[in-house]
């Protein structure tokens, strides 16, 4: 048997805004609205993002997380932050260096240099 991601979906009270700031952090468009209730991002190169709206997504910490990687880490992080993320930690493990990140909803997420 073999599996295929298609889609990663995020729980949102209001999932339209944040169908769209993932989709202009990513590149990616968004192909579907469904009447507001459940948004899909199509993300080249990737899996396809969805954002569905609950009553009442779970509350803390994410027990699962996006781990996103750019050449220029610092550059990345800064446009992040100031597209509306909110940085939550920053960590070196013998030079390889990451950021925990907060999308809009409360999602974390992190961003590394390139893996090699």
């Amino acid at each position: 048997m073999t599996l295929n991601l298609e889609m990663i979906t995020f729980d949102s009270l209001d999932p339209g805004p944040l169908a769209r700031w993932w989709a202009e952090q990513l590149g990616g468009t968004i192909k579907e609205e469904n009447d507001g209730f459940f948004y899909i991002v199509d993300v080249p190169g990737s899996a396809n993002f969805a954002f569905q709206k609950v009553p009442d997504p779970t509350a803390g910490k994410n027990r699962i997380h996006l781990d996103l990687s750019s050449a220029d880490l610092d550059a990345e992080v800064t446009r992040l932050i100031e597209a509306g993320a909110t940085e939550h930690h920053r960590e070196n493990m013998d030079g390889f260096r990451w950021v925990t990140l907060v999308d809009p909803d409360g999602n974390q997420f992190c961003v590394s240099g390139a893996h090699g």
